[in-house]
């Protein structure tokens, strides 16, 4: 019995970027799953880290699911910024790697207009799309980081803290 994958499904616009007036770091998704999609908001599935992450790594308190706000505030309160680098695409369900026909985000502008001084992808596909699309025009190459996905089960939020926060500490804002 042949097994049938998902068809692909034409998906875009993304999310808009979440920034203030600058952002020495920019942390950049490959494309909003689906239901980041639903939710509108950047990592919105419940099993997906960074928000964890991002709490334990800000000694911010771990914001609830739903709580957008709270998230926007992390975000926000430590000068970073958090973009995808896929503006829209050809996918199947919330597969990376089955990702085609990328029409790429403008991130080199965004990069420019913030004053970013160093650029994060949230696991390789991001850092594959960076790389090809922005780098290029930016000169700013990429620190591509373990994703935070629930499909990336081998890396625990402990693991993902340590390699995150080796990488950000110098970007996060702490005074808030």
């Amino acid at each position: 019995m042949a097994v049938t994958k998902a068809a692909y499904t034409h998906v875009g616009p993304g999310l808009p970027p979440l920034h203030g007036q600058r952002a020495g770091a920019l942390i950049l998704g490959s494309f909003p799953s689906p239901k980041s999609r639903e939710q509108g908001f950047f990592y919105g599935h419940p099993q997906n880290r960074f928000w964890p992450m991002m709490a334990i790594l800000t000694g911010e308190p771990t914001p609830a699911w739903d709580d957008i706000e709270a998230k926007k505030a992390i975000i926000l309160r430590h000068g970073l910024a958090v973009w995808d680098t896929i503006g829209a695409c050809d996918i199947r369900g919330a597969s990376d790697a089955s990702i085609r026909h990328v029409e790429p985000n403008d991130v080199a502008a965004l990069i420019r207009r913030l004053g970013v001084q160093a650029v994060f992808c949230n696991g390789a596909a991001s850092g594959r799309v960076y790389a090809r699309y922005a780098q290029p025009s930016t000169g700013l190459p990429a620190t591509v980081l373990p994703s935070t996905s629930p499909a990336n089960a081998a890396w625990s939020l402990e693991k993902l803290c340590r390699a995150w926060g080796e990488s950000l500490a110098p970007f996060l804002h702490m005074d808030g």
